[in-house]
This record gives C-alpha cells, sequence and structure tokens, in this order.
C-alpha cells in the first residue's frame, strides 16, 4: 500500500518509534530512521523486508541538526512523504524543583523538534499533494498526571500543534494527526517496573500490575505493533479525511 513512499520516524531505534517503522515498511515504505540507540540490527531487519533504509542521528533538540536531517531525506529519498514525530524523553519532579534544563530538554525534544520536521517536511509533501504527519502525543496529551509537568506541557503542546497544522493543509492531500498512546511496553516502562518492584520490595509482576491499574482500566499495556498498525491506517486510503484528531490508544485511560 505504501510501496514508494518514504517514512521518517524519529527516535526508531527502539521502542513505539521501531514498531512505527517495522510496520510502514511492511506495507512497501522506505525508511530513515532517527535516534540514538544502536540500529544495526533493526536496521537489517527492516532491510529484509525489501524497502529501502537509511539513518540520520541528527539530535532532536537542535534545529540545525533537524535541518541536516531533512536536507538527508531529500538529497537520499527525494523527501518525506510519511512524518512521524516520535522522539520523546520524560522527566519526573515536583514542579519547584523541576531542573530548568530538564524543562528546555523536554520542551524541545518532544515538541519543538515536531515543529521543525513539520515546518520542513510540508513544501515536498505540498507538491505532492500529498503527505501524512503523525505526532505521537500520549494520554498525557489529553489529560495530566503530577511531577510531570514538563512532559504534560509538550505533550498538550503537540496535540494543539497537530489542530492547528491540520487546519492550515485541510484542503490538501496532508492529513496531520495524532496518536495518543497508554502504557506502551517499552524498555524505558519496563525499567519503570523493575525500579519500583526494587524500591516497594514486591515482584515485578504485582508492579506492573499497579502500574496499569492506577490509570488504564484494560489492564493491558498498548503494544508497539498495535501503534504500528494505527500509524498504516492513518496512512491509508481510508483515512483521506481524518483530520486533527487525538486518536487515544490507551486502554480507558482517558475515557474515565
Amino acid at each position: 500500500m505504501l510501496k514508494n513512499k518514504t517514512a521518517l520516524v524519529t527516535g526508531s531505534t527502539s521502542g513505539i518509534g521501531l514498531g512505527i517503522a517495522k510496520q510502514l515498511a511492511k506495507q512497501g515504505a522506505n525508511i530513515i530512521m532517527n535516534g540514538f540507540g544502536d540500529y544495526a540490527a533493526a536496521k537489517a531487519e527492516i532491510e529484509a523486508m525489501g524497502v529501502k533504509v537509511g539513518y540520520h542521528g541528527a539530535d532532536m533538540s537542535k534545529p540545525a541538526e533537524i535541518e541536516a536531517m531533512m536536507t538527508y531525506a531529500a538529497a537520499e529519498f527525494g523527501g518525506v512523504d510519511i512524518l512521524v514525530n516520535n522522539a520523546g524523553i520524560q522527566h519526573v519532579s515536583p514542579v519547584e524543583t523541576f531542573p530548568t534544563e530538564k524543562w528546555d530538554a523536554v520542551i524541545a525534544i518532544n515538541l519543538s523538534s515536531a515543529f521543525h520536521t513539520t515546518r520542513l517536511a510540508i513544501p515536498t509533501m505540498r507538491a505532492k499533494n500529498w503527505g501524512r504527519i503523525i505526532n505521537i502525543a500520549s494520554a498525557h496529551g489529553l489529560v495530566a498526571s503530577a511531577n510531570k509537568t514538563a512532559y504534560v506541557a509538550a505533550k498538550h503542546g503537540l496535540v494543539g500543534l497537530t489542530k492547528s497544522v491540520a487546519l492550515e493543509v485541510a484542503t490538501t492531500g496532508i492529513t496531520v494527526n495524532a496518536i495518543c498512546p497508554g502504557w506502551v511496553l517499552t524498555p524505558l516502562v519496563q525499567k519503570q517496573i523493575d525500579d519500583r518492584a526494587i524500591n516497594e520490595k514486591i515482584s515485578v509482576e504485582q508492579a506492573t500490575k499497579e502500574l496499569l491499574g492506577e490509570k488504564e482500566p484494560s489492564l493491558q499495556f498498548t503494544t508497539t505493533e498495535q501503534l504500528g498498525e494505527l500509524a498504516v491506517f492513518m496512512s491509508s486510503p481510508a483515512a483521506d479525511n481524518i483530520r486533527g484528531v487525538a486518536w487515544a490508544a490507551d486502554g480507558g485511560w482517558t475515557a474515565q
């Protein structure tokens, strides 16, 4: 379905980004990976699907490096058809002790980077009259939790950016939407579970149940494969008129 399309997925060397990249590749999309993780094995796995795979190690907190990545995409792939803004970091602290440098970093990577990739991708999409911008927000783009001021602010901002840009391109073949996952079992979340088990002197199984039970009524993790399939759907003709939505994939978290 996506043959001859190119998808740039930021933060795609592991976790959600990698899961989305794999599902898009299964549909024939060429993939540009980005991130600080070891990407060699993942790159080889995606290449085995018969698509072209590139990599750019842009630091998503630095606009100049983002511009270099988009220049690379244009030179090597003819531009970006599907842009998945997934790169993100987290820091947890009460607001009065929240380090200012952590605030700046979270806002830069989780929000500002999506602005920069979007503004640079849209001209090529307009020329083709086709494009998909998929912003990976969070349940925290719709509701808040304590001690996550920067993350919640950035994800709410990302949902707002999604809606605003979707209106700007509403009469074109470009769609802009957000996916808002709840708990996804990535290495980062597994570490939170392991730390919780150690700190509370409980089993990993009990720590997992407690983590899910606090927020997610389904008591199930959303999988990276499911998020990838949702990105595929948003890239399909069936989603041509889905514009500016913040699609919750959160096991009922934000339905409460």
